[in-house]
């Protein structure tokens, strides 16, 4: 299994983190689902502050291309704010790319921000300058076209620089999400979610409960027995 690399740069935390996940109609469903999925199964005992998923998008429900209609949480406009984005993939890629109003709702920013795609979303990071001068992956049929963006495409699974991470290919989404979940909130996270969805008998393991909570002391409370004692 491809083992991502964690964000080597500094990537500023609000007190939950946020992950957002950018859609559009006619995205690949497994490629908003797989990484929502695993990205909400990251135990929130064991992140900094909580941790939050949301998918945005300018309208406020999209269609993917297997025709299922879901609902978004929010506007476009929230990936700005975001500690880590994901592009998804599909056949709307090749429209959105042309919308420079679309493409205008952007403000991100790789010195503050994690920001990823899958498959054809690469060439969204393209279009917003995010992949100028690096190397980047995507799905087959889209090879020509990131390359026509002025980007060297290579074939692997998953390409990071520094805050910038290609993945391509479906179940390459595990690894884009392995790569968020280790940068944002450990490596024990990322293996508690990624466990957690590996077949039985291949290292499947259920996520691990949050510890319990040291009950309160009955009659007086802990800082007043202190007090008292320290009288």
């Amino acid at each position: 299994m491809h083992a991502a690399t964690a964000a080597p740069t500094n990537v500023v935390t609000t007190v939950a983190t946020n992950v957002v996940i950018v859609c559009y109609d006619d995205f690949t469903d497994i490629d908003v689902f797989l990484p929502w999925e695993v990205l909400n199964r990251v135990p929130q005992h064991m992140t900094r502050g909580g941790w939050r998923v949301r998918i945005v998008g300018d309208k406020s429900h999209h269609t993917s291309f297997a025709g299922l209609v879901i609902p978004m949480h929010g506007h476009l406009a929230e990936a700005n704010a975001a500690d880590a984005v994901i592009f998804t993939s599909g056949k709307g890629a090749r429209r959105v790319i042309e919308d420079e109003a679309w493409l205008g709702q952007f403000r991100l920013d790789p010195r503050r921000q994690l920001i990823g795609s899958m498959c054809t979303g690469a060439a969204i990071l393209a279009k917003l300058g995010l992949l100028r001068g690096l190397t980047a992956t995507t799905y087959p049929t889209s090879v020509e076209l990131l390359r026509s963006l002025g980007v060297e495409v290579v074939e692997e699974p998953i390409v990071t620089h520094g805050n910038v991470t290609t993945a391509a290919g479906c179940l390459a989404g595990q690894y884009l999400t392995q790569w968020i979940i280790e940068s944002l909130a450990g490596p024990a996270a990322a293996e508690a979610a990624l466990a957690s969805i590996r077949p039985v008998g291949e290292g499947c393991v259920a996520l691990p409960a949050a510890p319990a909570k040291t009950p309160e002391p009955k009659g007086l409370t802990g800082r007043r027995q202190r007090a008292i004692s320290e009288a």
